[in-house]
């Protein structure tokens, strides 16, 4: 563990008063914001950042420090969390094994500063003085990501630079503190709050930025260039860069959804297939909040990942696989992005939710070639083969959904019980309360807490509210006490 003191900026009453008055900014009233300076050097596949960060305690408690999840620290040589399965690696590690990490060099304005965590995966920030509800400070912090050479959120393909989770994050607060999220190298092991994001990166003039953002300025100078991108209301930002993007758009409802390929020989279908999910979900779930969509091809080794306003797709999918990639990776704007959920603990929640939104798109635009019926029969299929074998290898199947991400013995395990499991849940329980209510439900979901990261209790009370007594139906599935 290393601890490090910082120099205090602010050394006087009456100048700490001052500095919290002046942090009450107007334009970011009742959220945190972060102001993001990075600068990529394609040559060492580095990032150096800066990270000024405004803390808004939304909190009924004084808060006397700040917990930061440092994702990036995931790939460092000697990490006690691998973030790729041994299922994966090969397909990962494209060139063998490589390494990366995220140093913080650096936290401003602060009492002292600790690297934390289970994994070395959280940078702990001691306050100079308790911040407390509805009041705001400002920290900075420097750090530096070393990329490594990975089809994976963060790291260098051989087409692209995927800079998912590229900056030290705020750790979601509950009623138990900061969530510290331990890389899991099964599902997606975030749990993040809404806050409003400025980024300007700077980077070669060749590369082009698929960016969670909106671009407001843009230049060029010495070979080099410098973007700068909003976006409010969002729980983390991404981009994905490539010397080899070609770019289409399509505007929906005032949303520029842009689909960005490195070779797709049926990339219209791509764009149609995610503006039409887009325009779907919208009218289905409630108005998708972003002014912008970045679909994005790239090296990857698993199907696709999703963050606010950029979707990742697996540049070595199949054109079937692709646009059913693209569908659910844009559910997830909805089931993650706008409204979150503990993804460590209940997984289902926003994976099986975007999976059977998935097969609702796809059954109201029947010219892509799914079926509901083809798609929970598939699903139905593979859940029970799972059982099977788990059953003969163990004597006994753990079919609970409501677990931690590492206690799911494998990516087998994982998608069976959220992804598969979880849309025969979604469609039995819409053939138990019919459509109409199934669809309130989700439309009540989705009003009642966007913006918010919502409990299964969130969820269930959505359904349960319309006067139906489902308390059962849900603790069947859940629990693993229901056989399918």
């Amino acid at each position: 563990m290393k601890k490090f003191i910082c120099i205090l900026l602010v050394v006087c009453a009456a100048v700490l008063a001052v500095a919290v008055s002046a942090c009450a900014k107007d334009k970011n009233k009742g959220v945190s914001a972060y102001d993001i300076f990075a600068i990529y050097d394609d040559e060492t596949q580095t990032l150096t950042g800066t990270v000024d960060f405004d803390y808004y305690n939304s909190t009924e408690n004084e808060i006397n420090d700040l917990k930061f999840n440092l994702y990036g620290n995931a790939f460092r040589e000697g990490a006690t969390y691998a973030p790729v399965s041994k299922t994966y690696e090969n397909k990962a590690y494209y060139g063998g094994k490589s390494y990366g990490s995220m140093e913080v060099t650096g936290v401003e304005n602060c009492a002292s500063w600790t690297i934390t965590g289970e994994d070395e995966n959280v940078l702990t920030v001691n306050l100079v003085e308790p911040v407390y509800p509805e009041q705001r400070v400002e920290i900075k912090i420097s750090y530096t990501l070393k990329l490594a050479k990975v089809n994976h959120r963060t790291g260098v393909t051989r087409d692209t630079v995927n800079l998912g989770n590229f900056y030290p994050v705020l750790c979601a607060y509950s009623a138990e503190g900061f969530i510290e999220c331990p890389y899991y190298y099964c599902g997606d092991p975030f749990v993040s709050e809404c806050a409003n994001y400025t980024v300007t990166l700077d980077m070669p003039e060749n590369l082009t930025a698929a960016s969670s953002g909106k671009v407001v300025s843009e230049s060029v100078t010495d070979g080099r260039k410098k973007c700068s991108y909003t976006l409010n209301n969002a729980r983390d930002f991404a981009l994905v860069l490539s010397d080899k993007f070609e770019v289409i758009s399509e505007n929906v409802d005032g949303v520029e959804v842009s689909y960005y390929y490195i070779s797709d020989s049926n990339a219209q279908v791509s764009l149609s297939a995610a503006a039409e999910s887009v325009k779907y979900f919208s009218n289905t779930f409630g108005q998708y909040m972003y002014p912008t969509l970045s679909v994005v091809q790239t090296g990857f080794c698993y199907g696709g990942m999703e963050y606010p306003a950029l979707t990742m797709i697996a540049d070595g999918l199949d054109s079937d696989n692709n646009v059913y990639t693209i569908v659910h990776e844009n559910a997830h704007q909805w089931w993650y992005a706008m409204v979150g959920s503990d993804q460590i603990n209940n997984a289902w929640q926003d994976e099986g939710l975007a999976e059977y939104s998935t097969l609702m798109f796809f059954e109201n635009n029947p010219t892509y070639g799914f079926t509901r019926t083809g798609l929970v029969k598939t699903a139905t299929n593979a859940y029970r083969a799972f059982f099977s074998v788990y059953n003969q290898l163990n004597g006994s199947v753990d079919t609970s959904m409501s677990r931690k991400l590492c206690e799911y013995s494998g990516e087998f395990e994982y998608n069976n019980v959220t992804y598969n499991k979880g849309l025969i849940m979604f469609d039995t329980l819409r053939n138990s309360i019919g459509d109409e209510k199934f669809l309130s439900g989700l439309k009540t979901y989705f009003k009642n807490n966007v913006g918010k990261i919502a409990s299964a209790e969130d969820l269930y009370g959505c359904f349960i509210k319309s006067g139906t007594d489902l308390e059962g139906f849900f603790e069947s599935f859940v629990e693993g006490k229901i056989l399918i």
